[in-house]
């Protein structure tokens, strides 16, 4: 009778034992997964892929602790180059309480040193294109953006410091000022893509925000071209494009130092063809359902995008009634082409009766994935319409229950 007494005494204890040794294991290992710094920086040096923070749901996920934080900045040299991505919130902005680290300060440095570096910074190719703008273009000045560039050999990276712009145009007609930031992106791939944060109601933004780009060997810098696009932020409408500026690395020798730079600021497509391209549609008024069947058929002679190559077009259909959009519809994105190939049918239902008070807008977009897609060209149909856009609606309306299809050429957006 005590056998099996104490039988069960052991395996209670036991039990107890094994629950209590599996809860400690769990407390450990979730501890250690919290205090652990997820390889969030490492993806970046391998892949060379910038990691926008607006795309992260969780701070905290990516982060360390403070204290190890804290520790890591003290014990991180002065002359670090890094881009300190966690600072920034869900849009892309730094706190004003923070700063974000970066390499030393050109002001700081000695001038003499600067001032020779910048002499020796501007190649014969970067004097042509200045010397090469027309008379129109200097007419029009839209500001100076001062950066500069850099190659670290120790972690092979390339790094980019956007300092500050001066004298931008004031975008906002009732303040007389802007909320600009800047795009930056590095052709001919379009890999990586970076922007600044937005300051407000300036122009003379001070960003001094340095971007480090790992994966890049120093043989392959003078390919590469930096292509900085300068923009307002407008909040219930599309951003306003200031200009831009384009940087061929060729000629350009980054293994003596950081070279400070600084370019005007042109006007945005100089460098593009004045072509917007041309679209093909087909429309169809049915008087006895009182419905408008639109085709959105074909594009062709598309302008490469950002100076860097072909587009990933897609068609955005706009209905309007008395100047109010009443229906929206889109077309599939056609990749890396020129001459996109849609087919894609739309119905639209007609609240009045008769076309005159309607007039119907194709948006043809470049898609992008990293920022705001681009408007490649316009066109409008309706009554009040000018050229082909006119006719076509003309046709239409006198021939009801007939698909009468027709190019026509793509306007600036």
């Amino acid at each position: 009778d005590e056998v099996p007494t104490v039988v069960g005494i052991f395996s209670a204890f036991g039990l107890v034992f094994s629950v209590s040794l599996f809860a400690w294991i769990c407390c450990q290992r979730k501890s250690s997964k919290s205090n652990k710094t997820p390889p969030y920086k490492f993806v970046h040096v391998l892949k060379g892929v910038d990691i926008y923070p607006e795309n992260l749901n969780s701070k905290k996920k990516f982060g360390a602790d403070e204290k190890n934080e804290a520790k890591n900045k003290s014990a991180m040299p002065k002359n670090s180059l890094h881009l300190d991505l966690e600072k920034r919130d869900l849009n892309g902005n730094f706190p004003k309480t923070t700063k974000m680290q970066s390499s030393p300060d050109p002001e700081n440095s000695s001038p003499k040193h600067f001032a020779e570096r910048k002499k020796d910074s501007v190649s014969p190719d970067s004097l042509k294109s200045i010397t090469s703008l027309s008379s129109e273009e200097k007419q029009d000045k839209l500001g100076t953006l001062f950066f500069s560039l850099e190659y670290n050999f120790e972690k092979k990276a390339f790094v980019v410091n956007i300092k500050e712009a001066r004298g931008l145009p004031a975008m906002d007609e009732q303040s007389m000022t802007s909320d600009p930031y800047i795009k930056m992106t590095i052709l001919p791939e379009k890999k990586h893509k970076v922007k600044t944060r937005v300051l407000r109601k300036t122009l003379d933004p001070a960003f001094d925000e340095t971007f480090t780009f790992y994966g890049i060997p120093y043989g392959q810098i003078q390919d590469l071209t930096l292509h900085f696009m300068i923009l307002s932020f407008d909040r219930f409408s599309r951003d306003d494009v200031i200009g831009e500026v384009l940087i061929p690395l060729a000629g350009i020798e980054l293994s003596e130092g950081r070279l400070l730079m600084d370019r005007e600021i042109i006007k945005r497509n100089v460098r593009k063809s004045s072509g917007r391209g041309e679209l093909l549609v087909s429309l169809c008024y049915q008087s006895t359902t009182n419905t408008l069947t639109v085709v959105v058929l074909k594009a062709r002679h598309l302008p490469k995008s950002d100076v860097s190559g072909l587009s990933d077009p897609y068609v955005k259909v706009n209905l309007y009634h008395a100047k109010k959009r009443i229906s929206k519809k889109k077309t599939h994105v056609k990749k890396c082409t020129p001459n996109a190939v849609f087919n894609e049918l739309f119905v639209f239902d007609i609240p009045c009766e008769g076309l005159d008070d309607i007039s119907i807008e194709f948006l043809v977009l470049d898609s992008d994935r990293g920022s705001r897609n681009e408007v490649i060209g316009r066109l409008t149909l309706g009554s009040s319409a000018e050229g082909t856009g006119g006719e076509h609606w003309k046709e239409i309306c006198e021939y009801p229950r007939r698909q009468i299809a027709k190019w026509h050429m793509l306007c600036d957006g």
